[in-house]
C-alpha cells in the first residue's frame, strides 16, 4: 500500500492533473493551495455558463456543498451530470449534511448522478445514510468515525461510491475492503476546512484515472500524513496550516515508508 502511494504521488507531480473545484467559499484559498503543494492544477469554476467546458478540460471534478445556494446547486448537478457522462471521476464531500432541507435535496441530486466517492465527516455520512436523522452540529461532526462505518457500508451498496469517513481513524470502505488511516493530528480540528482538504486531494489522485480506490486511499492518507508531520512542528493552528502545505510540497519516499500507518481488512458483505 505505501509502495503504491509513493508511485502515485510521483505520478501526479509528473501529470499535474487539472482538478476542478466547485467549492465553499470559506477554503478555496486553502484548497487551491494544497493542490499546488502537492503537484496538482486547481480551477475554481463555479458559473453554469461555463461548467460543461470546464469538465471537459479538467482531469476530475470535486463538489463540496459547504457554502450552498440555489445557482450553486445547478452548477453542481450540472457538473455531476456531465462528469458522469464523460467518465470524469468526480467525489462528492456532503459538508453539513442534514442539517436544511436545502442541502439534504442537493445531496439527493448529487448522489443521483453516481459520485465516484463520498468523503465526509461521520456526521455527515451517517445523515447521509438516513436523511431523516441528524447527529450534525452545523459542519461539525458529533460522532466518532467509527461509528458511521455500518452507514458507509449502506451508501457504498446503494450508490457503488468509494465511501471515506474522516476522523480520529479515516476509514475508507469499497465494495470489498474496509481500509483503515492512522495517521493525522488533533490539532488539525482546529483548523478550518482540512476535511475539505482531504477531499481535493483525493480529486487529485483520481485524476490519474488508474484504481480509483488505490488513488482515494492516497489522497487521505497524505493529507492525514502532513498533518501529524505538520502538527509535531506547530506551536498552533496558524502554524500548521502554513506547515501542512511545506509538508506536501517536501514528502517523500522515506518519509512515506516511515510514517504511514494504514491496515486494511476484508469486507464483511
Amino acid at each position: 500500500m505505501v509502495h503504491s502511494i509513493d508511485r502515485q504521488l510521483k505520478a501526479l507531480r509528473t501529470l499535474s492533473p487539472l482538478v476542478h473545484n466547485i467549492t465553499n467559499l470559506v477554503v478555496m484559498n486553502n484548497t487551491a493551495n494544497a493542490l499546488l503543494a502537492l503537484g496538482a492544477s486547481p480551477v475554481m469554476a463555479h458559473s453554469p455558463a461555463e461548467i460543461k467546458e470546464v469538465v471537459d478540460i479538467s482531469h476530475s471534478l470535486v463538489i463540496n456543498i459547504g457554502t450552498l445556494n440555489e445557482a450553486w446547486v445547478e452548477s453542481m448537478c450540472q457538473a455531476a451530470a456531465h462528469a458522469h457522462s464523460k467518465n470524469c471521476p468526480w467525489v462528492l464531500d456532503p459538508v453539513g449534511a442534514g442539517i436544511s432541507t436545502l442541502r439534504n435535496n442537493a445531496l439527493k441530486k448529487l448522489l443521483a448522478l453516481s459520485p465516484t466517492v463520498i468523503r465526509g465527516n461521520a456526521s455527515e455520512i451517517l445523515a447521509l445514510a438516513d436523511f431523516t436523522q441528524s447527529t450534525t452540529k452545523g459542519v461539525d461532526s458529533t460522532a466518532h468515525s467509527s461509528t458511521a462505518i455500518e452507514a458507509a457500508q449502506q451508501l457504498q451498496s446503494t450508490y457503488g461510491s468509494i465511501i471515506c469517513i474522516s476522523g480520529e481513524v479515516d476509514y475508507i470502505i469499497s465494495p470489498s475492503e474496509i481500509i483503515e488511516v492512522h495517521n493525522g493530528s488533533p490539532m488539525m480540528t482546529k483548523v478550518t476546512g482540512l476535511g475539505c482538504t482531504s477531499s481535493a486531494l483525493v480529486g487529485a489522485f483520481l485524476g490519474l484515472r488508474d484504481n480509483p480506490l488505490e488513488e482515494t486511499v492516497a489522497g487521505v492518507a497524505i493529507l492525514s500524513l502532513a498533518g501529524e508531520l505538520a502538527a509535531c512542528v506547530s506551536p498552533g493552528p496558524g502554524s500548521l496550516q502554513l506547515q501542512i502545505l511545506d509538508t506536501l510540497y517536501t514528502l517523500d519516499t522515506a518519509t512515506l515508508n516511515s510514517n504511514l500507518n494504514i491496515r486494511r481488512y476484508a469486507r464483511n458483505s
